[in-house]
């Protein structure tokens, strides 16, 4: 019960605030206060509205508000975001383009579990989708599964890993993002020794710890300086009777949260003391970049105490995977058996949470494959989420991406596939 009254008591902390904010911002605009000539019930109100809105979004999960794409002749067509295989942990999603042909890129992006939701990669999804026919992994927030499904560590999400490419064939191309790559290439060397022909035909690894070890970060130094005993103790926490997941054992979000901002507290205390000030000078918007950020940055879910201590302990401490000894389900995979499926590796040249090197890694790791089917590229001056969803994604690593998929295709690409360069003709005044 100790650690379920913890959970509660964050639960509890996050409501509080959102209630306080609530007050304030009613209190602040109540229509009498607008006689006193001081500003305060200005700053009141302000604060209240952003206080409100930011500790609410803490526990609701972002809409991936994809309605429509611009084809590539200057049409907007619907998008719809459907579940192709529903998991207990976790589903695969795939955003269908209506009345589009199939496209021969198919690409599965992989996204993290370390505490947001796979929304994260919505901008990623947005710039991928008019050249390619896009998957996504979908994990759930760990309170909303009963105890009753049982467990899901690293090696259960290597497993729903090859499973998703199983079901998808060898002409997919596998984008991983931040903390799966390790387990995605995991998971394709698995199906290189059990499954060959279901492997994809590229791997992209973005920004992801393979060796933590190779440069260090404030993230490597936290793993080594606490002992199992000592995280399991500080951050785990069992789900309160509230929530469907009553009883299991988790890494709250919020608690993840909170090492999140204390990482850049002068940045993000700067942030929100400058949308306060223009909400109460009526100068920000429910949709201005402040908004846009904060309400998918604030959005965390819960992860599996087993997912989260499997993590640090065999990722982080023991490097199984940059040893090559990593094991699921009782078979060690061999990331040397490797040889069909080519792999990139993209870095951020200032990346702080995995640093230039923990990706390259793979590549020495892939002692099976040949170096024409490997390459990296480290983008100059970009940090770790500006590598996969920011101006660099969208300049420059995005056009190599799909180079290097049209590349590795194992079937031909037709020119209406290629990457868009130009802007779509402009209407004329007859149409």
């Amino acid at each position: 019960m100790r650690y379920m009254a913890t959970y509660d008591l964050l639960e509890t902390i996050r409501n509080t605030n959102q209630w306080l904010g609530a007050t304030a911002s009613a209190i602040g605009s109540y229509p009498a206060v607008g006689l006193v000539p001081n500003p305060m019930f200005q700053m009141m109100a302000a604060w209240g509205d952003v206080t409100e809105r930011s500790f609410a979004r803490m526990v609701a999960k972002p809409d991936w508000g994809i309605g429509s794409i611009l084809n590539l002749d200057g049409r907007d067509m619907v998008v719809n975001v459907e579940t192709e295989l529903s998991r207990p942990f976790g589903d695969l999603i795939r955003f269908d383009v209506s009345g589009r042909p199939a496209r021969t890129r198919r690409i599965l992006l992989v996204a993290p579990m370390s505490g947001h939701y796979a929304t994260l990669l919505r901008s990623t999804v947005n710039s991928l989708l008019p050249d390619a026919d896009v998957w996504i992994t979908d994990w759930h927030n760990a309170r909303d599964i009963p105890v009753s499904k049982g467990k899901f560590d690293i090696e259960d999400y290597t497993l729903y890993l090859a499973d998703f490419m199983r079901h998808l064939g060898p002409d997919t191309h596998v984008i991983a993002v931040c903390q799966p790559a390790p387990l995605a290439l995991a998971a394709t060397a698995l199906l290189a020794e059990q499954d060959p022909g279901a492997q994809p035909a590229s791997l992209t690894l973005i920004g992801g710890p393979i060796d933590p070890d190779a440069a260090a970060t404030d993230v490597t130094d936290f793993g080594r300086r606490i002992t199992m005993g000592q995280l399991e103790e500080a951050a785990i926490q069992r789900v309160g009777f509230k929530y469907a997941g009553a009883g299991r054992m988790v890494y709250p979000g919020l608690l993840q949260l909170s090492s999140f901002v204390s990482m850049n507290l002068e940045t993000h205390s700067k942030a929100f003391s400058n949308q306060i000030m223009k909400v109460a000078q009526g100068e920000a918007g429910d949709h201005d970049k402040h908004n846009k950020f904060y309400d998918e940055y604030l959005a965390v879910m819960d992860m599996t105490a087993e997912f989260y201590l499997s993590t640090v302990e065999q990722v982080f401490k023991n490097r199984d995977i940059a040893r090559n000894d990593f094991t699921v389900a009782g078979h060690k995979v061999d990331i040397g058996k490797i040889t069909d499926v080519a792999v990139k590796i993209v870095e951020g040249e200032n990346d702080d949470i995995s640093a230039p090197g923990q990706c390259l890694a793979a590549l020495d790791l892939l002692t099976g494959l040949s170096d024409s089917k490997k390459a990296s590229h480290v983008e100059p001056g970009a940090g770790h989420y500006g590598i996969f969803a920011g101006k660099s994604w969208r300049n420059n690593i995005r056009p190599l991406v799909l180079d290097f998929i049209d590349r590795n295709s194992r079937s031909a690409v037709t020119p209406t596939q290629q990457v868009q360069t130009k802007t779509p003709p402009k209407a004329t005044a007859a149409e």
